[in-house]
């Protein structure tokens, strides 16, 4: 890979729409610091106590039916487990009926409906893959309200979604050497630019797929913003290879600047992908949302930065002795400043919102949560009260979900297992083998004419 940091501005005619935005964006991370000025009412021990009882009546539940899974239907295994997670979400999070119903009728569906194709498309995309791909149909998909327009797993989002974990993953890989990631990366410019490539191997002939599917709903010559965005994150991509193995050559501000155009322009193209033209506040809100996301991501994986090598805001101010205090604050005051931003927008209910400004905050609460080794007990002490759940509570837990064992692995298992039909507004996964090299940049799979 090396060690020289890569420029962040190497490709002008792309990036420079975008960097307004991303300039915005600095400064407006740079004005949340400070004490956490939004902080919610604090919940009391004994309410903390009671839901973690309710959760861990709900884990079980939960746990139960995955195991009764052959032996029961699996449409009434889905029932069931639906059911348990409304009981544990109005018990354990205090959500009204609505957001309930908000989470089980479309967020869920969604993850199921990508993941049961994804697996059909590319049976060898392991779990995590499929995690992550669903990751991104959801922010992209509760965008959609607030664009006006009903959630519904798309064709571009469903594409879109899946694009990055090959391209993520093969560009992470220390397997794979520098001159390859570089030949793969000039090549997938070049697809994204529309220029015909005959794909190499089967990895190219996923994602030129995909780039198809993307291309039929979106023509380039009608909707050049949705192909344009494409690009900016490809190109925030090739920058954040900068953040592995990162030395004293890469100032904080380039960190930070590096993390906030990755994550913006992936939003912004969800943005994108979702309206097909989009207004300068819509813009904005989408790529200040990408920031705060790929900086809560960042406070999250911490651990795992740290093992890897990678370098961000947060692994930087361990190596150097620092508490992630301050930076666990500001990220707090940049989530309201965000939330403030979508409050503003025309579209989308109050529910909504709220349940995505309850999603950011506690993505931040866990992560402070799980990284408490790194923080100082006067923060752990002053946000703890404000999480539903004890921080121990969480770690504790933490462990019974993840793994090959555990319960998220069983669930997704057993969401892919299913003989369901994917509905009708999405085509049927293309035999990848079968990819005719000749059409190029123009094939559709199997789509209707």
């Amino acid at each position: 890979m090396g060690r020289r940091v890569l420029p962040l501005m190497k490709a002008p005619g792309i990036q420079q729409k975008v960097l307004p935005e991303l300039e915005r964006a600095l400064h407006r991370w740079r004005q949340a610091g400070g004490s956490w000025r939004q902080a919610t009412p604090p919940y009391t021990l004994e309410e903390q106590r009671q839901k973690e009882s309710a959760y861990d009546r709900a884990f079980a539940e939960v746990d139960q039916h995955a195991r009764r899974a052959r032996r029961v239907a699996r449409s009434e295994t889905e029932s069931r487990l639906i059911a348990s997670f409304a009981r544990f979400a109005v018990s354990a999070l205090d959500l009204p009926e609505a957001a309930v119903e908000s989470i089980t009728r479309d967020f869920l569906p969604i993850g199921r409906e990508l993941a049961r194709w994804a697996r059909r498309f590319d049976p060898s995309l392991g779990t995590p893959d499929i995690v992550q791909a669903c990751r991104n149909a959801w922010t992209a998909c509760g965008m959609q309200p607030l664009m006006g327009t009903r959630m519904e797993l798309t064709v571009p989002i469903l594409a879109y979604s899946l694009l990055y974990p090959y391209s993520d993953n093969y560009l992470d890989d220390k397997g794979i050497n520098r001159e390859d990631k570089l030949l793969f990366s000039r090549r997938f410019r070049q697809r994204l630019r529309g220029e015909p490539l005959t794909p190499r191997g089967s990895h190219e002939i996923s994602i030129w797929t995909l780039v198809g599917l993307i291309e039929s709903h979106f023509p380039r010559p009608r909707y050049p913003g949705v192909h344009a965005a494409l690009l900016d994150i490809h190109d925030a991509q090739e920058e954040s290879l900068a953040q592995l193995h990162a030395d004293r050559h890469c100032s904080e501000h380039d960190l930070l600047r590096i993390s906030c155009f990755k994550g913006g322009t992936s939003v912004l193209a969800d943005a994108w992908l979702v309206n097909g033209v989009l207004t300068g506040q819509q813009i904005r809100f989408a790529f200040d949302w990408g920031v705060l996301l790929q900086l809560g991501d960042d406070l999250q994986d911490v651990h795992e930065d740290l093992q890897r090598g990678s370098t961000t805001l947060f692994t930087r101010a361990i190596h150097r002795g620092l508490p992630l205090d301050a930076l666990a604050l500001q990220l707090l005051n940049f989530g309201d400043t965000v939330a403030a931003e979508m409050d503003a927008l025309p579209h989308g209910t109050r529910m909504h919102k709220d349940l995505l400004r309850m999603s950011w905050r506690s993505l931040v609460l866990m992560a402070v949560g799980q990284a408490q080794e790194y923080c100082t007990p006067t923060l752990l002490a002053k946000l703890e009260p404000c999480s539903p759940f004890r921080f121990g509570f969480l770690r504790a837990r933490r462990k019974k979900l993840e793994g090959k064992s555990g319960l998220f692995q069983k669930l997704f298992q057993l969401l892919l297992a299913s003989d369901d039909a994917t509905p009708e507004l999405l085509p049927s996964p293309v035999a990848r083998a079968a990819f005719p090299p000749r059409h190029g940049p123009a094939y559709r799979g199997d789509l209707p004419a």
